[in-house]
């Protein structure tokens, strides 16, 4: 009664007041407590209508198109009224995908990891949305040109154009097949939920025709051997979960396949998770050898037939392997719009869309374009390095202080991330003691005056460190958070900018540029072991990263509704086991 009672003031609390939106909650994790902050945000309605300000002014309109990661942060932390949003995308919801391979087990059920896009955002934000899928963009116009997924339109027609004053790119990408032949006929992808759902039905299936009569044993160990191809995060976590499904669920309800099951990951790299620390990587490999997962490394696949896959060494050899399923998870493409967008603005020979440290599209003023769809072209130091000087140079004397340097340190470094990591690095160290105070004869200091060429000779090694971020959900996150602050603060900056100095021109840049903040990275590696990567290169293998695990997902649901119906699963799943119907 004590318990229903707190639910009962704990949803009348929210009903009295609607726009608490800050919850704490505390989860225990293994004797110790771990404090995961979350927003939870009210649903708002939808308006189709021509939105107009208090004071008569048209309001901008903001087309949105996707509604992935990027996309639904940038829609949940928007909250300018000024604005008005045409969300335009091919479904009519946010998925968590970083729990997709337990969707496709039945650890978690698909509709837990989902969240309708009419239930995200602010309230005080005009939205519509329109489920189409958009096929062409016409910067000049300020048009996108849209499909209807429902056949036809609102003006009966099915295909449309929208009008916007700015456009949001966030359509994220597609498998990439790297054009080999077979791999789009008979391969599983795991990138939408709907993906997921078709590989846990194709398992079922595999175990119950595996159980039919009359079948021989090469057949059967056919039927029932899985292949992933890819060693990254996903394709690791998928071939994890299966084993799980498989040893703790599936082999106990069907005797006969027992002792038949193998799972086989192929890699093309000489390991496994080569973007984790090295300790996972071995632990990884290790682990699925005592599992039996069969891990092939430096095996790429050369082609794939309705019932065998072929793979060929780095030493040249090529091996036929038969199979029953096959789980293609080897990294993302471009896809057809953003090609077609690309070639008309001139970046038709780039894998994905660049934009400036602002993700504003180059080349385009009122195009942004985040997420995997597109990659942050960081301005390099050398193209401006003159600029940087004469900007240092406030004595217009040709040689270059230490004091004049450090003046202008702090905004070389924001505009130029590769300068801050660059000074960090051993190889600076020369450097910096060239731009430092150096020390005569007799013990006595002096001041350094560099020259142009010594300046440039310097920082010639700096965009060295120029990196590409990489295509993850915790990157696209970021970025549509920092795009929708930018976005509630356009015209507050436009007068007073709060940027760096601009090296080629006057005046400082609007906003500071995104930086990016790694906060970790998990590898569940079945059997309630996860491996943890967090920033400080710090590195927790085992069953308490796996409750961090936990925690820190069910944090990170996009709504209170997909928390709750995420953590019942796992507790269904922990007293009941993994559901093993082919629905």
């Amino acid at each position: 009664m004590r318990n229903f009672s707190f639910f009962e003031r704990f949803s009348k609390a929210f009903q009295d007041h609607p726009s608490l939106t800050r919850i704490i909650v505390v989860s225990t994790i293994s004797g110790g407590g771990l404090i995961a902050y979350s927003e939870a945000n009210a649903s708002y309605g939808v308006n189709g209508s021509a939105a107009v300000v208090e004071t008569g002014t048209r309001k901008k309109k903001v087309v949105l198109l996707g509604t992935g990661w990027a996309g639904t942060s940038f829609l949940k932390n928007l909250n300018n009224s000024q604005y008005e949003v045409q969300i335009i995308s091919p479904r009519n919801y946010f998925a968590f995908t970083p729990l997709l391979p337990s969707v496709t087990c039945g650890t978690v059920e698909a509709r837990s990891v989902v969240e309708p896009v009419r239930n995200i955002g602010r309230k005080n934000v005009d939205t519509s949305y329109l489920e189409a899928e958009c096929f062409k963009i016409d910067p000049s116009s300020k048009k996108v040109y849209c499909r209807s997924k429902q056949g036809l339109a609102s003006n009966g027609k099915k295909e449309f154009s929208v009008d916007y004053d700015y456009l949001v790119i966030a359509t994220g990408a597609q498998s990439n097949t790297f054009n080999i032949p077979g791999v789009e006929e008979n391969c599983h992808f795991l990138k939408e939920v709907e993906d997921a759902q078709k590989i846990r039905k194709t398992v079922i299936d595999s175990f119950e025709k595996a159980s039919l009569p009359d079948l021989s044993d090469e057949e059967r160990k056919r039927i029932l051997h899985f292949v992933v191809v890819g060693g990254g995060p996903t394709g690791v976590e998928f071939a994890a979960e299966l084993h799980d499904f498989v040893s703790e669920d599936l082999v106990s309800l069907y005797p006969r396949a027992k002792g038949s099951v193998q799972i086989t990951l192929l890699e093309a790299a000489d390991h496994i998770l080569t973007m984790f620390d090295k300790r996972i990587t071995e632990f990884a490999e290790e682990k699925f050898s005592r599992d039996g997962i069969d891990v092939k490394l430096g095996s790429m696949v050369t082609k794939v037939n309705e019932k065998d896959i072929s793979a060929k060494t780095k030493g040249g050899e090529v091996s036929s392997i038969p199979y029953g399923m096959i789980v293609w998870s080897t990294g993302i493409g471009t896809r057809p719009v953003i090609k077609d967008f690309m070639k008309q603005i001139g970046q038709g020979n780039r894998r994905a869309l660049a934009t400036d440290e602002w993700l504003r599209v180059e080349g385009c003023d009122n195009i942004y374009a985040l997420g995997d769809c597109a990659t942050i072209n960081q301005r390099k130091v050398m193209e401006d390095v003159s600029a940087i000087f004469s900007k240092a140079d406030k004595d217009k004397s040709g040689t270059l202080t230490l004091k004049e340097f450090q003046e202008a340190m702090d905004d070389i470094c924001v505009r130029y991330p590769q300068v801050e990591l660059y000074l960090k690095s051993k190889r600076m160290r020369g450097i910096a003691d060239l731009l430092k105070e150096a020390e005569t004869d007799d013990g006595s200091k002096k001041n350094i005056e560099l020259k142009i060429e010594e300046f440039k000779s310097a920082l010639s090694q700096v965009d060295s460190q120029v990196k590409f971020l990489p295509a993850t959900a915790q990157v696209a996150a970021q970025q549509g958070a920092y795009l929708a602050k930018c976005f509630d603060r356009m015209e507050e900056c436009e007068k007073n900018p709060e940027g760096p100095i601009r090296m080629r021109g006057e005046g400082r840049h609007r906003f500071r540029p995104f930086r990016y903040r790694h906060l970790g990275q998990f590898a569940p590696l079945g059997g309630e072991q996860t491996a943890a990567q967090l920033p400080g290169d710090w590195v927790s293998i085992g069953h308490s990263s796996q409750w961090l695990w936990y925690s820190v997902y069910a944090s990170k649901q996009v709504s209170w509704r997909t928390r709750v119906l995420v953590v019942s699963d796992w507790m269904r799943r922990f007293i009941f086991g993994r559901d093993s119907s082919s629905i």
